[in-house]
C-alpha cells in the first residue's frame, strides 16, 4: 500500500497532505530534524533524526518503497526517490518525474552558482495560494495513477481523524 513521506522541517503543505491521506486511507510519516507538534492520528508518525547534513533525506531514501510518495522541496532528494520507484512531489505542487528531474537538477545548480557569485539575490518565490491548489491537485493525480496501475481502484478505506 502506498505510504506518504514528508520531508517535514520546512514543509508548508503538511495539513493538506493529512487531509488527502485521510480521504484515501494512507499512512503518513513526517521526517524531521527536530520535534514538532502533530495531530494525534494513529496513521501519522513523526520520525526525528539527528541534525547531521541530509539525515532526514537519507532516512527517507532508506525507508521508501516503490509506489510510495515523497513530499519535498529538495530536488536532490526527489531524484534519489525516483531512482527507487517512488513518486516525488514538490511542496509547490510540481511533480518530479524521470523526464524532468535532470532539468530541475541543472536549474538548481545554475541558480546556486548565480547566487554564490552575487549575480542574483534571494531564494525561491513566496508560497502562494495557487501553489497550494496545484499541490492538492497533483497529489490527488499521483495517488489515482498509483492506484490504477496497481489495480487497487476500490473505494477508499477511510481513516479516522
Amino acid at each position: 500500500m502506498t505510504h506518504i513521506y514528508i520531508d517535514a522541517d520546512a514543509c508548508p503543505v503538511k495539513q493538506e497532505t493529512y487531509n488527502v491521506a485521510l480521504r484515501y486511507g494512507l499512512q503518513v510519516t513526517l521526517v524531521a530534524n527536530s520535534r514538532m507538534r502533530t495531530p494525534p492520528y494513529s496513521w501519522l508518525k513523526l520520525i526525528v533524526v539527528d541534525d547531521q547534513f541530509d539525515a532526514a533525506d537519507n532516512w527517507i531514501v532508506e525507508n521508501i518503497a516503490e509506489n510510495d510518495i515523497v513530499i519535498s522541496g529538495d530536488i536532490q532528494l526527489a531524484a534519489r526517490c525516483l531512482k527507487k520507484g517512488a513518486s516525488a512531489l514538490g511542496t509547490t505542487g510540481n511533480e518530479f518525474t524521470d523526464s524532468n528531474i535532470g532539468n530541475a537538477l541543472a536549474s538548481r545548480e545554475l541558480l546556486a552558482g548565480l547566487r554564490e557569485s552575487g549575480a542574483i539575490m534571494g531564494g525561491p518565490a513566496q508560497f502562494q495560494k495557487k501553489d497550494r491548489s496545484r499541490f492538492l491537485q497533483n497529489l490527488d493525480k499521483i495517488i489515482q495513477r498509483i492506484r490504477q496501475a496497481s489495480g487497487n481502484f476500490h473505494p477508499e478505506h477511510r481513516l479516522r481523524a
